[in-house]
């Protein structure tokens, strides 16, 4: 394959390119950034360019017998619209065989005031509609949440120094967690797995944890006793925003605020396996990805 991958500049569009660079594909992409700040992607190919003018994502499909694709953290509806058009379009243009939509969270059902959700399934519905009699597959992932989002400045430090695990989601709530990593691998079966054409998946991980029960995991994985403590969803905005920005913020709080109003208590729950089966996936325990970070980097940090 030579995938066109869409996001690898973040952290799950870049999780995916190197996988597939690990295992020996070329892979393409788009970035805004200078040349001094694209992180280092060792097989990946960077041109300069923006998702919003055609003519640059119709390069970045030259050559693509692949597409993998995780939209930025931008909220506005006519942005991701136009954005979405011209991947469609391009993917079309280029021939390209299969493209695998990743759309960073799973997708109630019923339409929602949440433009976390609305603008993904904005998109989802942009390639059904745009890769249609194309020739082109398209695949959908829908993951939950992420791990690698715990290993971070406002989790860190609790948990090495008070044993807290400190997360936007009510006790209760059923969350199949995964990593970055088995994301990648989600999507590499999705580019490669034949008969999938068309389809959905809501990838999940090996097990589906309440926050108690996650806390108990990462107990597990660090050796020590971890409690879990609900945040609550504007707290978490608030740090997030001192990251990313007020907006990609607001949008990525969206989720938890809907998790929070008890919508749909199950969306991020797992599927009993289903989807890991169809695409022969075998994503790792919560315990072994808590034993593979580095914690101490969070030694030196106080909560």
């Amino acid at each position: 394959m030579r995938v066109a991958v869409v996001g690898a500049t973040g952290y799950q569009g870049g999780a995916t390119a190197r996988l597939l660079a690990e295992r020996g594909h070329p892979v393409q992409t788009l970035s805004r950034r200078p040349e001094a700040d694209r992180p280092e992607l060792p097989g990946v190919s960077f041109g300069g360019g923006d998702l919003g003018r055609y003519d640059d994502v119709r390069q970045l499909f030259e050559g693509a017998t692949h597409a993998a694709v995780t939209m930025p953290l931008v909220y506005q509806a006519e942005k991701v619209l136009r954005y979405a058009q011209h991947l469609a379009k391009a993917a079309r243009a280029a021939g390209v065989r299969r493209l695998v939509y990743n759309t960073n969270t799973r997708i109630p059902e019923r339409t929602t005031d949440i433009a976390a959700f609305e603008t993904r399934r904005l998109t989802e519905t942009v390639f059904r509609e745009g890769l249609a009699h194309s020739g082109v597959e398209l695949v959908v992932v829908r993951p939950p949440v992420y791990l690698d989002d715990l290993f971070s400045p406002w989790n860190g430090p609790a948990l090495v120094h008070e044993g807290v695990l400190a997360c936007p989601l009510p006790a209760r709530t059923p969350v199949a967690w995964i990593s970055h990593r088995d994301l990648a691998e989600a999507v590499y079966a999705a580019l490669t797995v034949d008969g999938i054409a068309g389809q959905s998946f809501d990838i999940g991980g090996a097990r589906t944890l309440t926050g108690p029960e996650l806390a108990e995991a990462f107990g597990r994985g660090l050796g020590r006793s971890v409690r879990y403590a609900p945040l609550e969803p504007g707290v978490f905005e608030r740090g997030l925003a001192r990251f990313q920005g007020p907006e990609p913020a607001a949008g990525v709080a969206g989720v938890y605020h809907c998790m929070a109003h008890g919508v749909e208590p199950e969306l991020l729950a797992g599927d009993d396996g289903a989807s890991a089966a169809l695409l022969s996936l075998k994503p790792a325990p919560v315990e072994e990805w808590v034993m593979r970070q580095p914690w101490q980097l969070w030694a030196g940090e106080r909560p």
